[in-house]
């Protein structure tokens, strides 16, 4: 109870750092007993959603809201605090935070909204709001949930990150790159901030800064596979072909199952007329992820090259089955045409 009491008070306070640290000391007794508690597992939760730290959330929220029996103890916690405090805007973030890490995202917008009106200068109540948005297709809600929060806490470099994504994600490039600028200057060994900005660069067809960005990122952080596959997707289209194999098959030497370096090298191998190594690489991407259109649509050409219509066909058709892009729809129905290849689908 004396962890309890001083993290409920810490969070009546915005205390996060207090937070962080009795829920800590509290897990790890809890941890070692004979009846695990799921509460400062969820409090650990919060505390890195609120910090951005979505992976480590991720892994937390397994101990503290996957089992029904954790989420009705979590859920009585956080309904006493709530009757104790009701107008707290930490405990109404608390509640909301409970609402949508269990199921309930869109019952958590009322307790946000609340929260945003006890105090508005906080911007954690606009920054989850946001992220309810942008979870059901709402991102020009989203943007302006996200921007309120900047506008509250220039420094909550979350905040800002995500509304670089939103923006990103609307093709609004000179938008989100400032935003992403920001977030490096606040954090400078944020590789993920450095990627994005990367990927904006890349998008807007600043190929020698997205080369630098890329670098940069991987340089903090050697083990993330997405991001060496982007950077050799630079290579591969400045026409470095030989630096986007190193790069491809560096990104299969941290993840051996990461299906698109599978698929590029398959690409880069059957352009050179090594039909067989690609036709290997493009089985082992389907086998990592067999909803791979690409890789169909490479084994497809293979079979064609092989002479083996029907094969060629069937891979056809399941390329264009899977394909979302209707840019590349059409370019695998045109080679089909080319080929004079034509059936009903």
């Amino acid at each position: 109870m004396d962890h309890l009491t001083a993290i409920q008070d810490a969070i009546i306070q915005g205390d996060w750092p207090s937070v962080w640290s009795r829920a800590s000391a509290w897990a790890a007794e809890s941890d070692q007993g004979e009846h695990r508690d799921p509460q400062p597992h969820f409090i650990l939760n919060v505390v890195h959603l609120v910090r951005g730290e979505y992976k480590e959330a991720w892994k937390v929220h397994a101990q503290a809201l996957q089992e029904a029996a954790d989420i009705e103890r979590v859920k009585e916690w956080t309904d006493a605090l709530v009757k104790a405090h009701p107008g707290n805007a930490n405990v109404r973030l608390i509640e909301g935070l409970f609402l949508s890490q269990s199921g309930q995202s869109e019952q958590s917008v009322g307790c946000y909204k609340d929260a945003i009106r006890l105090d508005p200068r906080s911007p954690y109540p606009h920054y989850f709001l946001a992220q309810i948005h942008e979870r059901a297709g709402r991102p020009e809600m989203a943007i302006k949930a996200y921007r309120e929060a900047v506008k509250q806490d220039p420094s909550y470099a979350p905040a800002r990150m995500n509304l670089g994504v939103a923006y990103q994600e609307q093709g609004q490039l000179e938008m989100a790159i400032p935003q992403y600028r920001e977030v490096i200057k606040l954090n400078p060994n944020d590789p993920v901030a450095h990627a994005n900005l990367a990927c904006a660069l890349a998008e807007q067809g600043k190929m020698e800064p997205a080369l630098l960005e890329y670098k940069e990122a991987i340089r903090l952080n050697p083990r993330d596979p997405e991001v060496r596959f982007a950077l050799g997707g630079v290579y591969e289209n400045r026409g470095r072909k030989d630096l986007a194999m190193k790069e491809y098959r560096e990104s299969l030497q941290v993840d051996p199952d990461f299906a698109p370096a599978h698929t590029a090298i398959g690409w880069l191998l059957f352009n050179q007329d090594r039909i067989h190594e690609a036709y290997e690489n493009f089985n082992r991407a389907l086998k990592a992820d067999p909803e791979d259109a690409s890789a169909y649509l490479g084994v497809a050409r293979v079979y064609s090259r092989r002479g083996k219509q029907q094969t060629a066909m069937e891979n056809y058709a399941q390329a264009l089955k899977l394909e979302k892009d209707p840019e590349k729809k059409n370019r695998i129905m045109n080679d089909l045409f080319k080929e004079g290849n034509t059936w009903d689908v």
